[in-house]
């Protein structure tokens, strides 16, 4: 291994590059500490900010203003002096906050005081019938295409589920010119109902109300058929010439009656939980949030874990947004500074204050969307015969069966049936698997709990780890 790759001694080590880590790690370099940004892209942004430094003005029209604002952050990253390791994938953060990264086929290390995990959001998985399917993409995939390359489905896509980037994706297709076969939103009355209880608290953000508005006015004006209280939703197959099955057509019901909408790309959709793999390797302490459906690190004001030294910032402790990540990535790194003596607890806390009052007024609208896009029990505890382990190709009735056998959580799955074994090691199908056992044991999902999560987090050869 060469000297580049040789363990460093460093003061905040941030990892990832999207809006929280961003602003942490240019609030701790003005701090004057010495400061590593490690993301796996080759530029920042992250996935809601992707792209943006060469993003052109056609892109960030297409994209919207909220897009365009993530220039402002990468500019301020770029001033700040601080280090950006580009195309780095972090495999390992250990409780003594040593920070291991591969690069280049070469592995290094940080050994760092503070650290600030920035990893964001998962979406959260959507397993219905033929979700597997060539063809079926989730639309935070569509989205990156778009972003990263300006790629857009080569015919008309159905976009389903719920949630606000269901509607902003169809937004962007629109302004790029892409025929939408239509959007089908599993969204009900009584979602409308619940989330009424929290309309007092939208309204006083009444700009991200109107955001909303504005993107199901444009799709009504462009003739996107849209389709609400869609139920029992599943992905047709059609075999094609070279013997494969692909994607044909999304068929749903809405009130009690069928439709069948052919297309051969189906972008689904319901929602993004926090990334909490490094927080789990780490074991620092989670719990169930009921509100979002997902599990969460326990964090303190500041973003801190209970593991000492280590914070959270963004969407990886709680889903909030673009906006709410940039604040609390200010708000780690005020509190990293101050626990490395770079700044007094007054100055920490005049500056904190103007963060806390942001991140209050860009958080009202959450209740309100928690509510209003909770996903439905039928679209995250599949029936029987469909897959929830995607990797080794584990049915939902298997899972059931494993409990049946005396299996009580999801690591114990692995053991009958190799669920969450393959090479997305659970990603995609762990909240699935915990909220199905769940379900047929009859007890809440923090009684299951997640997978026992190890490193390496990202994956690595033999030969890679050898140089460390």
């Amino acid at each position: 291994m060469t000297a580049d790759f040789a363990a460093e001694a460093i003061d905040v080590v941030v990892v990832g590059a999207g809006p929280a880590g961003m602003s942490a790690a240019t609030r701790a370099a003005q701090a004057g500490l010495s400061v590593a940004l490690l993301d796996e892209q080759d530029a920042v942004g992250g996935q809601i900010y992707r792209a943006i430094g060469r993003a052109d003005a056609r892109r960030k029209e297409i994209l919207g203003p909220d897009y365009a604002a993530g220039a402002a952050i990468a500019d301020a990253f770029a001033r700040s002096g601080a280090r950006h390791v580009a195309g780095a994938s972090v495999w390992q953060v250990t409780r003594e906050r040593s920070v291991h990264y591969l690069k280049d086929g070469h592995v290094g290390r940080f050994d760092a005081q503070r650290v600030i995990l920035a990893s964001g959001a998962l979406e959260r998985p959507f397993p219905i019938p033929g979700w597997t399917l060539p063809g079926v993409l989730t639309a935070g995939a569509a989205q990156i295409l778009l972003k990263s390359a300006g790629e857009v489905p080569s015919s008309p896509p159905v976009l389903a589920g719920c949630g606000p980037l269901l509607y902003l994706l169809g937004w962007q297709y629109v302004r790029a010119g892409v025929p939408i076969r239509a959007l089908v939103d599993t969204t009900r009355h009584e979602d409308r109902w619940r989330a009424k209880r929290h309309l007092l608290s939208a309204l006083r953000a009444w700009p991200f109300l109107s955001k909303g508005l504005h993107l199901i006015r444009t799709l009504r004006e462009a003739g996107v058929p849209i389709f609400e209280a869609a139920d029992g939703l599943s992905i047709e197959g059609r075999q094609d010439s070279d013997g494969v099955q692909r994607a044909a057509a999304l068929a749903f019901t809405t009130q009690g009656r069928a439709h069948r909408i052919e297309s051969d790309t189906i972008l689904l959709h319901q929602g993004v939980v926090p990334n909490t793999q490094f927080t789990q390797a780490l074991r620092a302490t989670h719990h169930w949030d009921d509100q979002q459906l997902c599990f969460a690190p326990q964090v303190d004001a500041w973003g801190e874990l209970d593991v000492p030294g280590i914070f959270v910032a963004g969407d990886g402790a709680r889903i909030g947004g673009a906006q709410a990540a940039a604040e609390q990535g200010s708000l780690a790194a005020l509190a990293a500074a101050s626990q490395l003596g770079a700044l007094d607890a007054a100055t920490r806390d005049r500056e904190a204050a103007a963060h806390r009052a942001a991140l209050d007024r860009v958080l009202r609208i959450r209740p309100f969307l928690d509510s209003l896009y909770r996903p439905r029990d039928a679209n995250r505890i599949p029936a029987d015969a469909t897959i929830v382990c995607r990797c080794e190709e584990v049915t939902a009735g298997e899972l059931r069966g494993f409990v049946a056998l005396g299996c009580h959580g999801p690591n114990q799955a692995k053991s009958f049936g190799r669920c969450g074994m393959g090479p997305c090691q659970g990603r995609m199908c762990g909240l699935t698997v915990t909220e199905v056992i769940a379900d047929a044991r009859r007890v809440s999902p923090a009684d299951v709990g997640y997978y026992r999560i190890r490193p390496p987090i990202k994956p690595l050869t033999l030969g890679e780890l050898a140089g460390d």
